[in-house]
């Protein structure tokens, strides 16, 4: 057995399961997968760009016009996400806004195809968005996208 364990060859092996068993349990294990089965209303957290963001959800044509307008402020890591029922050209504007923000568009393959920066309220009436079409769309606090180097084509991820 001894000879068995001093060959280099063995012990490589053994190093490699064990990297390979440790990575495996922790990818099952870890806290930030997103469950398939998991339904629009049952979202409660965005992946982008490694961080972790507390969502809450504009669903309906009433809440999306509204947005984030005629609030104060939103905590580090908070946003809102829009959830649109099909892929197309979404076009947001400050109106009613107390705080700039940065607002990320998200395609229907979960990739970033747009992100305006640091949107001011003094902006309005004028509008923000890409000439794709996108499904979903975050506003987060401005600078989030600076401070977290968030690029498009970064992929995204709805968590539980």
């Amino acid at each position: 057995m001894i000879n068995f364990l001093k060959n280099n060859y063995t012990k490589i092996l053994i190093v490699v399961f064990l990297i390979v068993f440790v990575s495996l349990i922790s990818y099952l294990f870890r806290d930030d997968k997103p469950s398939k089965d998991l339904k629009v209303e049952d979202i409660n957290y965005v992946k982008i760009s490694g961080e972790k963001i507390k969502v809450e959800l504009a669903l309906t044509p009433e809440n999306q016009e509204k947005g984030l307008s005629n609030i104060s402020s939103i905590g580090e890591n908070e946003g809102m996400l829009f959830i649109f029922e099909k892929p197309l050209i979404h076009n947001f504007w400050m109106k009613d806004m107390n705080f700039p923000i940065d607002i990320i568009w998200i395609d229907k393959d979960m990739k970033v195809i747009f992100i305006e920066k640091n949107v001011k309220p003094d902006t309005y009436p004028q509008t923000f968005g890409p000439n794709k079409d996108s499904q979903y769309v975050l506003e987060v606090n401005a600078l989030f996208s600076e401070k977290n180097n968030l690029k498009v084509n970064d992929s995204v991820i709805f968590l539980p």
